[in-house]
This record gives C-alpha cells, structure tokens and sequence, in this order.
C-alpha cells in the first residue's frame, strides 16, 4: 500500500506552532523510511483501518475520537477512532479508513483540507483482527465543529490531546469526567493500567492501558494505536512504563503466538469487532 509524500500547503503549516510542525516532520519521516512486515495472510483473511485524524488547536495536536453507541452489540459505549473493516469495494485500507470515517462521523471524502501522512504497521487485537492505523492531518480544524455522528452507531464526537498519551497529566488541562463515575470508574486520576495473562497470546502478559478523557476512556486498541503515534510525533517515550515484564512488542511475534496457541497452522488473521 504505497502513498504518496504528503503535500501540506505551505501556509496551513506556517500556521502550525514550531511543536506541531516538529510533530507532522517527525510522521512523515517515520513513516517514509518504515518497512512494513510481511505477514501470512490468505484470500480469507480479514482486515481493517482506523484513521488517527490529528489538528491543532492552541498550539497543541489533538486526535479526532469517537465513543460507540450503547446500542451497539460489542463493545459498546466504548472509545473508538473512526474505521472498520475493508469492503471488497475499498481499492486499499487508506480508503477504508476515510469511507469509514465518512460514515461514522461525515468527515468529506477527498476533502482538500485532509492530508494523509501514512500508515503505521498493523496492531492486532485481542479479537484477533488486524487493523492498520492510517496517520492523515487536518488543516482546517474548524471543519471538526461541522462532523455529526451517525446515530447508529457513534453516541459522541470528542478529541483528546495528542501529548497527554505520553503524559497524562497534560489531560487536567481542558475538561474531563468525573472520577468515580461510568465514564471513569477508577481511582486513580488520569490514567489507570492493569496487567493480564493472555492464552491467546501463548501467555504472554499485555498491559492494558486507560486514559480520561473528556468523555469516555481511552483503552485498548485505540490506546495502544494513540501510544505509538504519539512516541512517534514526539520523539520520546511515555512517562510510565508501556510494557509488562516480557510482552511481545512485534507483530510478527503476535501473529506466530496467536497460530501457536490456536490451531498450530499457518497464522492468518480473521475478522472481529474492534476493541
């Protein structure tokens, strides 16, 4: 899936703050000079795109998010970026990420203002489906005040701070939930992991992580995604520790684990929820 070097008006990023602009450099570096694995999948595997739509808003970057409906029949109520899994009309996984995000959210197809940056390597959940992050950026972030949800299956529109995934003390800056409530039923402040042993996984140990927000939590997937685009767009790691003791890291090594600890066969990828 090759894509062209973005091409951001040179006034949309004059515009940008000397960290932001540092942030959009440091993506298009990455994922210029990044070489994709080679991964066993078959005509029946199946596979999907998220899209991480990145914005400045007072000098900082912020991640367009999403909180799935309750009405929904997995993983309902929970934070989401927009995209799903590739239709046989999609030409490749950029354009599920946007049709995707055109039909959650109403973000405009082919809309000069979108710029794609790139795709990250795939991320596999614990559903065992694998998903690639497609990286765009968005110069005219008024353009976010015009998105409306589709009902059916987006309860909420929201952003969230791209650098407060690093630190997420820099959350407190703008409004949150109330701790103790649906939305944030821990203790802790802004940021809650737990560590749990995987079969899946050829029990290994993942580390779920969580972030407040100013609507639902941050966790999973979607957290896991936001974590390696923001060490990326920053060029530093988080503040807290990303890995438990001996968690596999690469996704070759996921994806051998998960044939392992199943059916022993040649591992392919079938298609579930997201997380």
């Amino acid at each position: 899936m090759k894509v062209d070097a973005p091409r951001i008006p040179q006034d949309a990023l004059d515009a940008l703050s000397d960290k932001s602009k540092a942030c959009i450099s440091n993506i298009i570096n990455y994922l210029a000079s990044l070489e994709y694995p080679d991964l066993p999948l078959n005509s029946q595997s199946k596979v999907a795109a998220v899209l991480v739509l990145l914005y400045e808003v007072d000098g900082d970057l912020r991640v367009l998010l999403t909180t799935r409906s309750k009405h929904l029949r997995t993983h309902a109520g929970q934070t989401a970026l927009p995209g799903g899994k590739k239709d046989p009309t999609d030409i490749d996984l950029i354009m599920t990420a946007y049709r995707e995000a055109y039909e959650e959210v109403t973000l405009p197809m082919n809309s000069p203002n979108v710029h794609t940056l790139g795709h990250l390597e795939p991320f596999i959940s614990l559903h065992r489906i694998l998903v690639t992050p497609v990286v765009a950026f968005l110069s005219k972030p008024d353009l976010i005040l015009s998105l409306e949800a589709a009902q059916e299956e987006v309860s909420h529109i929201f952003s969230h701070p791209l650098e407060a995934i690093l630190d997420p003390s820099l959350a407190k800056r703008g409004p949150l939930v109330a701790v103790g409530r649906e939305d944030w039923p821990y203790e802790s402040d802004v940021y809650n992991t737990s560590d749990s042993v995987v079969q899946m996984l050829g029990n290994t140990t993942y580390r779920m992580h969580r972030f407040r927000s100013s609507a639902s939590p941050i966790k999973g997937l979607t957290a896991d995604i936001l974590i390696k685009t923001a060490e990326i767009a920053y060029a530093r790691p988080t503040i807290y520790e990303r890995y438990a003791p001996e968690q596999l890291r690469n996704i070759v090594d996921i994806v051998r684990a998960i044939s392992t600890a199943t059916s022993g066969s040649r591992p392919t990828i079938h298609e579930q929820t997201l997380d």
